[in-house]
């Protein structure tokens, strides 16, 4: 028993191994479908705060907490590394956005802490080389695309330590949408005066985001504005950033073979 049971058990790894590591069109498939779950489950997380907290939304918390412990897991067992996988920053970013999409089990103490799973997505940045062999278009703005993700996390993160931190202490902050409000103005530099952050505390998370924000902002502005690059690794350096009509390698010399990408 204890054999077949051990024979189960490798099997089931050498399954998930292959959903999670390999090329074929299912594997491609499953992690497609594991990025859309990412996708709609990180809507609805940003979507929630702004209305009422009712039973139907707190049993979905659950349901997806379930489910991604259910991923996460099988993440686990497909590593060739289990025990490194499991503190791995991206599991470990799991763990607590798990942990706070089950809160609703415990009470209503980790409810801010529902925002980290929008850190998920950058796990998905694994999938990168996966996206670009099938999608032309982010193969040509994959840099203005990660820099609207970074800049995107960072606002819908910075909103929340906002609403947590101020809802019920400062009268201007009364819902998510003044938080919001907030962040996008001091992010801006605007600063329109209409809302302020009290206290020694209010002031340093505005110097946050004013610091932080408007340097994602001013690479997201870089990326959009200076000439496109494509992705070609020299065979003589490795550099791999060239112009796209580059015949020779700027760093060395060398003669490149850039494939042309056509009309797509």
């Amino acid at each position: 028993m204890v054999g077949l049971a051990s024979s189960r058990e490798a099997g089931l790894r050498r399954w998930l191994r292959h959903l999670y590591l390999c090329a074929s069109a299912g594997s491609r498939r499953f992690r497609y479908a594991i990025l859309c779950f990412d996708l709609v489950t990180i809507l609805f997380l940003i979507a929630t705060p702004f209305v009422e907290r009712t039973a139907a939304i707190e049993a979905a918390d659950v349901v997806i907490g379930l489910v991604l412990l259910g991923e996460l897991g099988a993440r686990i067992a497909a590593s060739r590394r289990p025990a490194r996988e499991a503190v791995a920053p991206a599991s470990l970013v799991d763990m607590v956005a798990i942990g706070s999409l089950l809160a609703p089990l415990a009470g209503e103490g980790l409810g801010f802490l529902r925002i980290v799973r929008t850190l998920k997505l950058l796990h998905s940045y694994r999938m990168a080389e996966m996206l670009r062999q099938d999608f032309a278009f982010l193969r040509r703005n994959e840099d203005a695309v990660l820099a609207s993700v970074h800049l995107g996390v960072f606002l819908f993160i910075m909103t929340a330590v906002v609403y947590e931190t101020q809802h019920g202490v400062n009268p201007e902050i009364r819902n998510y949408a003044d938080a919001l409000y907030f962040t996008v103005t001091a992010l801006t530099t605007t600063g329109f005066g209409d809302i302020t952050l009290p206290g020694t505390t209010g002031r340093l998370i505005s110097v946050v985001i004013m610091i932080a924000g408007v340097t994602l902002f001013l690479r997201l502005a870089q990326t959009l504005f200076r000439p496109r690059k494509v992705r070609f690794a020299c065979p003589s350096c490795g550099l791999k950033r060239h112009d796209p009509v580059a015949v020779h390698c700027k760093a060395c010399g060398a003669l490149l073979n850039i494939p042309d990408e056509g009309s797509d």
